[in-house]
């Protein structure tokens, strides 16, 4: 490796360009800290920082006994939504019920909107005041409000305001997609804190931010995959060891906020200086209608406001529009309660269902989802639920380090027939 000066930017800047001419490939080892020094003539803490660079820009990553190897191209990974499989009853969507989405055409068609130009407020001033007020009372103290292009985006954004690759985010194990897919693309290391009935283990929360966790992202309630939400106790408990550490980022992503059937507990503290809570639009409005409400502190806020000023600056003030008019309207707020009904009733279909036939599955749950561990090895099962007409969705798409077993249900259109048949199907897969 020829390299012309020999300081740590110097080493790392040639390496980098080695990678991006494609001169050293992806799973390529790097030359070990002792051999690199040897060669070039300088001390082997030289090499070291030019290395740990490499790890924090995402060029390379350490591979324990293997060394320090070039990454892999990040990929788009697993994603959300259905198979698409027309012979098939797919099960493996994640999405909401059409019939319960109210028409974002006929929404507008409601009000009457006016042209906004660059430089209108981010935030439309009435739904500003919708937003605070369905945040404001979940707030370790009264937030400022920005919005992003859904819950995702805005995990995004937020981490993005304060993390850099390489830092280590605490989430949920199993954990949702679309965050194992957020914290991967953007270089973060994802550190897996298990989930029991209760919600996130407290203890393992612990040892995950003694490793030195920069950022926390919990789910609050209908935890995807496995449905389970917060009780007031596990709450209170994760609030305590958060007060410990109160430089840590907090995330709260209450993505089912419209349509959950269990009570929020806050497990932010007050001694946070960086935390916000969010809550997404889409399961009950649709998933495109992409804006989530953020709730933050000041200086989160701004961070994030700088975010979005590189950019358009605001979400669709349309998108907004429709929000307001359907967060606001009695209509629209009664087919939301059927909707919370009519989920809680297909879910506990399926529940009954498994019941019957000796099929263990977690509960109590919440949300669009059944989730089923198991103990064997879970592809078979796939295989054959398939070869029996059923798609489901594997636990390995949300492994974050230990091995996750299990299969994730959408249950958002299951009908009783469906259910009897499904349950029947996969009690015989698992004999």
């Amino acid at each position: 490796m020829k390299t012309k000066n020999k300081t740590a930017i110097d080493i790392f800047e040639t390496i980098r360009s080695q990678v991006q001419a494609q001169q050293l490939t992806p799973g390529q080892s790097l030359p070990p800290v002792r051999q690199l020094a040897s060669e070039l003539g300088v001390n082997r803490n030289t090499v070291a920082a030019a290395y740990k660079r490499l790890v924090a820009a995402g060029v390379a990553e350490t591979r324990g006994r293997l060394g320090t190897v070039v990454c892999e191209t990040a990929g788009p990974g697993e994603q959300e939504g259905g198979i698409g499989h027309s012979r098939l009853i797919d099960l493996s969507s994640g999405n909401p019920n059409p019939i319960w989405l109210p028409d974002p055409a006929l929404a507008l068609a409601q009000r009457q909107s006016r042209l906004r130009l660059y430089g209108d407020a981010p935030v439309d001033p009435t739904f500003q005041d919708v937003a605070y007020r369905w945040l404001v009372d979940d707030c370790p103290s009264p937030p400022e409000i920005d919005l992003a292009h859904g819950a995702v985006d805005a995990v995004e954004r937020l981490l993005a305001a304060y993390l850099v690759s390489g830092d280590k985010v605490a989430v949920e194990s199993p954990c949702f997609i679309s965050s194992i897919n957020t914290l991967r693309i953007a270089g973060l290391q994802a550190v897996g804190v298990p989930v029991d009935e209760q919600g996130m283990q407290t203890d393992a929360l612990e040892a995950a931010l003694a490793k030195g966790v920069q950022a926390v992202l919990i789910t609050p309630r209908a935890h995807n995959p496995t449905g389970s939400s917060l009780s007031a106790e596990r709450a209170a408990q994760i609030r305590a060891v958060l007060e410990r550490h109160p430089q840590v980022l907090v995330l709260v992503d209450d993505h089912f906020a419209l349509l959950s059937e269990a009570a929020f507990h806050q497990v932010i503290p007050a001694s946070s200086r960086r935390w916000a809570l969010i809550r997404s639009v889409s399961k009950a409005l649709g998933p495109d209608l992409r804006l989530a409400a953020i709730g933050s502190d000041r200086e989160t806020s701004q961070r994030l406001r700088l975010r979005l000023a590189s950019g358009t600056t605001w979400v669709s003030h349309l998108l907004q529009d429709i929000a307001h008019t359907c967060l606001t309207s009695p209509l629209v707020g009664a087919k939301i309660e059927r909707a919370r009904a009519d989920y809680k009733h297909r879910r506990d279909l399926l529940l009954a269902a498994l019941r019957a036939h000796g099929v263990q599955a977690g509960h109590p749950c919440d949300g669009l989802n059944v989730w089923v561990p198991l103990d064997e090895d879970v592809e078979p099962i796939i295989l054959h639920l398939a070869q029996r007409g059923w798609v489901v969705r594997s636990g390995t798409g949300f492994t974050v380090q230990e091995q996750v077993r299990g299969i994730r249900i959408t249950t958002s259109t299951m009908d009783a027939d469906q259910a009897a048949r499904f349950a029947e199907d996969l009690s015989l897969c698992m004999q």
